[in-house]
C-alpha cells in the first residue's frame, strides 16, 4: 500500500505532464510535431488531424487524473496511449531513442511508475 501523500504527488505530477504535453503540441510547439509527421510520410491535413486528437487524449487524460475517478481505467488509458505514442515515434523516428531530452526513453520510467499507481488502486478494491 502507497502513502496517500505519494499517490496524490504522483498522481498531480502525471496529470501536469500530460495537460502540458496537449496544450504544447497544440499551441507551443505544434511545428515539431508537424514538422517530424509530414517530413515522414504524412500528409498536411494529417498531421494536422493527427496532433490535435493527440492534443486532446493529453489533455483528457490529464483531467482524468485530477477527477479521480475510475482511476484504474485511466492508468490502463495511459499506458495504452504511452506505448502506442512509443511505437508510432520509434516506427516514425526512431533516433528519438538517442535524443539527449529523451523523448522516448523518459517513457520507460512513466510506465513504471503508472503501473505501479494501477497496482495500488487495484490492492483497494
Amino acid at each position: 500500500m502507497l502513502p496517500s501523500n505519494i499517490c496524490f504527488i504522483s498522481k498531480m505530477s502525471l496529470s501536469f505532464l500530460w495537460i502540458m504535453t496537449g496544450l504544447t503540441s497544440a499551441f507551443f510547439a505544434r511545428e515539431i510535431g508537424y514538422d517530424i509527421l509530414v517530413n515522414n510520410g504524412f500528409t498536411a491535413s494529417l498531421a494536422n488531424l493527427s496532433i490535435l486528437l493527440g492534443s486532446i487524449v493529453d489533455v483528457s487524460i490529464g483531467i482524468w487524473l485530477l477527477t479521480g475517478k475510475n482511476l484504474k481505467l485511466c492508468y490502463l488509458m495511459q499506458l495504452l496511449m504511452i506505448i502506442t505514442y512509443s511505437l508510432l515515434l520509434t516506427a516514425i523516428e526512431p533516433v528519438f531513442w538517442l535524443h539527449p531530452f529523451g523523448p522516448l526513453t523518459k517513457n520507460i520510467p512513466l510506465i513504471v511508475l503508472i503501473y505501479i499507481l494501477y497496482s495500488h488502486e487495484r490492492s483497494l478494491q
